[in-house]
C-alpha cells in the first residue's frame, strides 16, 4: 500500500543525505526538465544532500547530466555504469559493469536482436537516443511513436528474454541488455566505491523517487521510496510499490517531494 507523501514523518526527513532519483517522467513531465524541476534539483544540492540520478538513459546524456547539472553523479542506462564529475580536477570518473570488450560483443548481439524486434513488433522503433548508448538497446513504445498496445510492450519483453537478455519497462522504453545488473546493483557499487558504505546500513539516510517498473528494484530495496503520482498508471506492470506517493505528476511531483523534504529538515 503506498502513503501518501505528507505521513513521511519530519523524524525520517531529518536522517535523509541521499536523494536518488529518476529522470523520465520523475524530474520530467512529459519529455521536458522545467526550470521548476531544476531549481528543485539545486535546492537540494545547495542544502547539503547528495543527488544522484538513476536512469535508463544513456551514455551520452549521462556525460552531460553528470557535468551540467547539480548532482554527485549518475548511474546510467539501468545500471551498466556510473559517472562522476571531479570539477576541481575536471575530471569523468566512470565504472562499468562490463569490460570494454565485453561490451563490444553485447552491441553486436544487441544489433541483431533490434533488428528481428523492428521486424516482428510493427511500430515499434529504437529510441532516438541510441547512437548514445554503450550498454543497453532501447526500443520506443510511446516515447516518439504511437503508444503501442500493452501486448506489443510484453512481446518486446520476451524477445529479449528469449535471446538471454535482460529486459525492464520504463514509462517511454523497453531497455534490453546482456549482464546480471540492474539499477540496485550498480548503485550499490556506487556507494561503495565513492562513499566506502553499504546501503543495507545506511537505509534511512536514502530517498528514492521513480515512476516505472524499471524502478521496481529500487521501490522494493529502500526503505523511504516515493513514486510520483503517475506511477498509478504502471501499477499493473509492478509486484512493489513505492512506500509513498506524491499527488503531483511527473517533474510537479519530483517538486512536491523536494519541497516536503526540505521543509521537514527546518
Amino acid at each position: 500500500m503506498m502513503h501518501t507523501l505528507n505521513t513521511l514523518t519530519k523524524a525520517s526527513c531529518t536522517k535523509i543525505r541521499f536523494v536518488l532519483t529518476d529522470i523520465d517522467d520523475t524530474v520530467t513531465t512529459e519529455g521536458r526538465l522545467t526550470g521548476e524541476a531544476y531549481l528543485a534539483l539545486e535546492r537540494l544540492s545547495e542544502a547539503g544532500l547528495f543527488v544522484i540520478p538513476i536512469t535508463g538513459r544513456p551514455a551520452g546524456w549521462c556525460d552531460h547530466i553528470a557535468r551540467m547539472w547539480p548532482v554527485f553523479g549518475v548511474v546510467g542506462e539501468n545500471g551498466a555504469f556510473y559517472l562522476r564529475y571531479d570539477r576541481q580536477a575536471r575530471r569523468m570518473h566512470s565504472h562499468y559493469w562490463a569490460s570494454k570488450e565485453h561490451r563490444s560483443e553485447n552491441r553486436q548481439k544487441l544489433h541483431l536482436l533490434s533488428a528481428a524486434i523492428l521486424k516482428e513488433v510493427p511500430g515499434s522503433a529504437l529510441a532516438s537516443d541510441q547512437a548514445y548508448r554503450q550498454a543497453d538497446l532501447a526500443i520506443d513504445f510511446c516515447e516518439d511513436v504511437e503508444p503501442l498496445p500493452e501486448a506489443a510492450v510484453q512481446k518486446i519483453v520476451e524477445m529479449f528474454h528469449a535471446a538471454g537478455a535482460e529486459a525492464k519497462v520504463s514509462s517511454i522504453h523497453v531497455n534490453g541488455w546482456f549482464g546480471q545488473y540492474d539499477k540496485l546493483s550498480m548503485t550499490k557499487t556506487l556507494f561503495a566505491r565513492e562513499f566506502g558504505m553499504t546501503l543495507e546500513d545506511h537505509l534511512g539516510e536514502i530517498l528514492f523517487i521513480g515512476d516505472s517498473p524499471n524502478d521496481e528494484p529500487m521501490f522494493r530495496f529502500f526503505d523511504i521510496s516515493v513514486g510520483v503520482a503517475n506511477i498509478q498508471a504502471q501499477l499493473h506492470r509492478l509486484s512493489d510499490q513505492p512506500k509513498f506517493v506524491t499527488q503531483g505528476r511527473g517533474g510537479s511531483g519530483f517538486v512536491e517531494m523536494v519541497h516536503w523534504l526540505l521543509e521537514q529538515r527546518k
